[in-house]
This record gives structure tokens, sequence and C-alpha cells, in this order.
């Protein structure tokens, strides 16, 4: 039966006549009364990994929609395990793309209807296309265009094409890299193989989740001419094998200091300078910069690993709830969460509603690889840069152009997971 407000109105039409409204203004507006104070009502539980469950954004949420978030942030691993084996535990899973192509073939998220997105058409071709720009070509790994769109609203198999029907809508991304202190690290890093320079032992680290660390070690392997992939996203065993020794090696000749596993760990390691070059994450090397430590986001010969995440809907999820988590995805688009991540160094799915939230010199900055012509804060409002400045790696278009993988998850990748374990034990 369909549900309507006392107009007549079937909810399900409440948010495509509404599409021309401001939903970061602050207020919610252009909808029935009753349907407005009900939504201010509704609690959505979202898990996902600590990079976008961030309070201030659920506070602002509150302050803009009405809808109250629960964030509940976990590591990577642990939001697959989460998001399958306790499915009604959550309303919105805030996953990797590489963890979508693991969890929705389980039946536990539906399909998004694009339609009811009022923004979908803006948001960057990588997550429709594969392709930055039409003569792109697109990097190996599980490309978030691979696992977005599935057959139809019930389909758990993803489609080769676009499809009215998304599986989770685009929040963040970025292009990946090593992270050094160029005040320890006494030369020019250039080169994803400096990592295992002998110069080096015992003060570097590589990240500690199987599927991301594999592609690192990918990105090492190659570099360091151990071994040419045929595809680093979807190893052989063989090749596997191979990555693995090589890690082991390293490992026994003392070249690692730690293992991270967490946004604070990578942090504290840097910082303190127990490690001077090592896997990092853009929100880390500007936690660190915050400090006032030298920290560089270091720009690689062989380009940079890239990862992408993205709302998803419970399967479970009905009625008002569902419409308020539609409300909630729209809202994500609309701006204010685009531009407070784009000042950690992500990048953010819609560009044009994020940059309408930013100063032309964040603009600049952040997106255009232009100078700083200010001051540039972090979103806590705490100086990072001064005047002059440049971003590491430059503009938006230089550094997702030089992706040269994603993270991903092989045919291979219980193998996969069992060899990185050997390797971690050793």
């Amino acid at each position: 039966m369909v549900e309507t407000t006392k107009k007549g109105i079937a909810r399900r039409n409440v948010l495509a006549a509404a599409a021309g409204t401001a939903l970061g203004s602050g207020a919610v507006t252009g909808f029935p009364t009753i349907w407005a104070q009900n939504i201010r009502n509704v609690v959505l539980r979202q898990v996902g990994t600590g990079v976008s469950n961030q309070n201030a954004i659920a506070e602002k949420c509150k302050q803009d929609t009405g809808i109250t978030l629960q964030m509940t942030a976990l590591d990577s691993d642990a939001v697959v395990q989460r998001s399958v084996t306790q499915p009604n535990s959550y309303d919105i899973a805030d996953i990797e793309y590489w963890i979508c192509k693991k969890v929705f073939p389980a039946g536990v998220l539906q399909p998004m209807d694009t339609s009811k997105v009022r923004l979908f058409d803006k948001i960057v071709p990588i997550f429709t296309t594969g392709k930055l720009k039409p003569d792109s070509v697109i990097a190996q790994g599980t490309a978030p265009n691979t696992v977005s769109f599935v057959d139809g609203p019930g389909s758990v198999r993803f489609a080769a094409t676009p499809t009215q029907w998304f599986t989770m809508i685009p929040t963040i991304y970025n292009a990946d890299t090593l992270g050094i202190r160029p005040d320890l690290v006494g030369r020019p890093i250039t080169n994803w193989k400096d990592i295992m320079d002998p110069a080096f032992r015992g003060k570097t680290s590589i990240l500690n989740i199987p599927s991301i660390g594999i592609m690192d070690a990918a990105m090492i392997c190659e570099s360091a001419g151990v071994i040419r992939y045929g595809d680093k996203g979807n190893m052989t065993r063989a090749e596997i094998d191979t990555t693995i020794n090589y890690l082991i090696e390293a490992k026994r000749a003392g070249q690692f200091r730690a293992f991270w596993k967490t946004f604070d760990e990578s942090v504290n390691l840097m910082a303190s300078g127990e490690v001077v070059i090592q896997s990092m994450w853009s929100p880390a090397v500007t936690a660190v910069r915050s400090r006032g430590i030298a920290c560089t986001y270091q720009p690689l010969a062989e380009g940079y690993r890239a990862w992408g995440g993205g709302l998803a809907l419970a399967k479970h999820l009905r009625g008002l709830q569902l419409d308020a988590a539609y409300e909630y995805i729209n809202w994500y688009l609309s701006g204010w969460v685009g531009a407070y991540l784009n000042r950690q160094g992500y990048y953010s799915a819609v560009l044009e509603t994020a940059r309408e939230n930013m100063t032309a010199d964040e603009w600049g900055y952040w997106m255009e690889g232009k100078p700083a012509q200010g001051e540039i804060k972090n979103p806590q409002g705490q100086v990072m840069e001064r005047a002059g400045a440049v971003r590491d790696g430059g503009s938006f278009e230089q550094r997702m152009g030089a992706v040269a993988c994603w993270n991903a998850v092989m045919d291979e990748d219980r193998y996969m997971v069992q060899k990185w374990n050997q390797f971690i034990a050793s």
C-alpha cells in the first residue's frame, strides 16, 4: 500500500517534488508539514570506517535536516564482517568500492533508484563510466564503475553498463601514495621502491589491511623490478606468492618498524619520527602537518593507488526511514560535506556543490594545484599551510589522472588474505 500525506501526495514522490530545494541551507523546506516534522524524528544507524564517519558530519546533518545519525567507526575488515553478518544492526553502510564487491552480492543491501538522487548527473564520471576524461584509461583493480550498477531493483548482479539502479552513492575518494618526513629521509623520494631502501631499515611501515596493503605491495614490487603483474588488482596465486615472499624477506631483514591498521596509528608513527616513510592516508598527512611537523604526501613516478567510498542502503529500509535515507544522501551531495572532506585532502563526488562551499583560495589550493594566497586551514580551523604553499601532487586532474590501480578484491582473495597473514605473523 502506498503511504500518503494529508494532501494525498505519495511519500515516494515527495523527494522528486522537492528537487529544487536547498537541502544544505539549514532547514528542510518544500515538504508537507507532517512529513517535515516526522523526518526530524528519524534515526539512521551508519556503520563504516573512521575516514568519513565523523562527528562533525553527524552534527551538521542534524542541524540541516533534523535526521539523527548514529555513527559506528570500524576498520575495513570489520566493516565487511558487520555488513554481511549483522545486516539489521545498521541502516546505512558507508563502505569502500572493494568492500562493495564483497558485500553487495550477499543480498544485505538494496539498490538505489537514481531518479531519487537529485545531483546524480553531477557525480564525477569515474563512478559511472570509470573514466575521469573520455580518453582516460580505466586503472587496474576494482574500478568503482565495475560495481556501481546492478541489473534491477532487486538484483545483486553487477551490470556492465549504467542502469537506473545504483549500488551506492559515492561520497569521498582519493589518490593515495607514500607519506614521508622530508626532514628525516635525507634524500629525494621518487619511486614506490624507495620504501625498501636499506637506509630506512627499521623506519618504514605499511598498511595492515590485506586488500589494501597488497596493492601497496604490488606498487612496490613492480617499482623494484621484482615482478610485472598481468593485473595488480587480480593476481594469480604465483604472483601473490612472489609478492608475499618479497615482503617476508624484507620483514626478516628488519625493514619495517610497524604495520598499522588505524588512522591514529599512522599519525603517531610519523609524528614521533619512529617512521620516516610509510603507507599513508591524506587526512593523516594533514593531521601531522597540523602539529607543525613536516610531512609530505609524495607524488611517485609509478602513479597512485586510488580508493573510493560511498553510502549504501540496508535492505530492510522502508517507508519514512527509506525516504529519510534518500534525504540524507541528497544532503550529503549538496556541498557542505564535500567542502569539509576536501579540506582534509579528499575529493568529493559532486565537485560543483563542494566548490560553492569553499573560498576561491581553498578551491585553488586543494583542487587546482595553485599556490595558496593566504592561510589554508583544516576542517577544525587550524592553520596547516601558509601563503605560497602548493598541494602535494598538484591539481585534481593531475592526481586522479595518474591513478595506476584501485583497491581491489581478487578472485584469489581468500588465498591472498591467508598469505598476507603469514607475512604479518612471520
